[in-house]
């Protein structure tokens, strides 16, 4: 490659990053989110002992909340809400491990100072760590949903597919705006980060109706919609995909997709802020990148 190319394509020093276009910029970041996307996807192909656990034992919850509903003689769709929650679980715990703590752990490798120094925006980073584990919880989710509901004999009953699509990526969204925000938070907050990712598993889990009509829940499940992305997305997509579901006390599906549309911006906008100002302080006073910190 002629230098001058090679010259062109290389990162480039501080001052000449001061003086690139927006082209430049944008694809710089799309290069950053493809390069930490890249090794979670890889890292799945080649670990396949990790595949089938975390395609399988996932499915084992599911399966014994099944158990219990038929046990209960509950109506069959319930057990769809089950298989239904278990598939959205992959994506919250992804938002939870590959968001929320990243960048405390980024911290204690010793990683952060690198992407405070380069001229990429940190949300870069942090949207290549989501896609790249988008990856393995797409396919958990699709197995869970496929295999239930072939063992379990679950039925679904779409009649809007394009509001079903479209809520099912404004959650999406949604949860990676939070898991953005959570994640600044989390790296000023230092060594309790670990303790707080842990907090908003199970905890989360109840609230949103994971297992069961959010709406069941009363007030608490009327705050969740509210303020949980999983919980508004959850409970809408179960109104589009079963007959039946409308009668839980929830919104319909497009004002809790007009909910979800909020929470998209609002938590990205917060993230924005959030993340620039601690990038910000990283390089005036060095304190977000001191090791356990």
């Amino acid at each position: 490659m002629p230098p001058k190319a090679f010259a062109h394509r290389r990162a480039g020093s501080p001052q000449e990053a001061g003086q690139w276009d927006r082209r430049h910029v944008l694809a710089t970041d799309l290069r950053a989110v493809g390069g930490r996307a890249y090794p979670r996807v890889t890292a799945m192909a080649r670990d396949r002992s990790h595949i089938v656990f975390e395609l399988g034992m996932p499915f084992l919850t599911t399966t014994a909340f099944v158990y219990v509903y038929r046990a209960l003689q509950a109506p069959q769709q319930y057990v769809g809400f089950v298989v239904l929650g278990g598939a959205m679980t992959a994506f919250w715990l992804n938002v939870v491990w590959s968001m929320v703590a990243q960048l405390h752990w980024e911290r204690d490798q010793g990683n952060l100072e690198l992407y405070f120094t380069t001229p990429i925006d940190i949300m870069s980073i942090l949207l290549g760590m989501a896609l790249g584990g988008l990856v393995l919880s797409a396919s958990r989710a699709f197995v869970i949903v496929v295999v239930a509901s072939v063992l379990f004999g679950v039925s679904f009953a779409v009649t809007d597919w394009a509001l079903l699509g479209g809520v099912f990526l404004l959650t999406l969204a949604a949860m990676y705006g939070l898991g953005m925000v959570l994640s600044s938070v989390f790296l000023m907050w230092g060594r309790e980060a670990w303790h707080l990712s842990q907090m908003l598993i199970e905890p989360v889990y109840f609230v949103s109706g994971l297992n069961f009509p959010v709406g069941r829940l009363g007030l608490i499940g009327a705050v969740a919609i509210a303020t949980i992305p999983l919980a508004v997305g959850l409970d809408a997509m179960r109104q589009l995909a079963f007959a039946g579901a409308q009668s839980f006390g929830t919104p319909p599906p497009s004002i809790e997709a007009l909910i979800l549309l909020v929470m998209t911006v609002v938590f990205l906008g917060i993230a924005r802020f959030t993340l620039r100002t601690f990038e910000r302080l990283a390089r005036q006073e060095g304190r977000l990148t001191m090791r356990w910190q």
